[in-house]
């Protein structure tokens, strides 16, 4: 299958949803991009990872309502 040039690309509706949850996280520390790039390496760093913890949650709640609400709609 020839991909049709006329077509934009879909974008990953995870990862913006990820992206998303990063950023409430940050932005509940008071943090912005700005100030995220100026802290000392580690301290960006420990903040990056409790982000990528915190989406990674919020990521895995939202996956388990959609399927709770996929069994309740398609139940035999």
């Amino acid at each position: 299958m020839v991909p049709d040039d006329d077509v934009p690309p879909r974008t990953d509706q995870t990862a913006q949803l990820e992206q998303a949850f990063i950023a409430e996280f940050l932005e509940r520390q008071g943090v912005t991009p700005a100030v995220l790039h100026a802290l000392p390496q580690a301290d960006a760093d420990a903040l990056l990872k409790g982000a990528s913890a915190y989406a990674s949650a919020r990521l895995a709640e939202v996956e388990s309502r959609a399927h709770y609400v996929h069994e309740l709609h398609h139940t035999d």
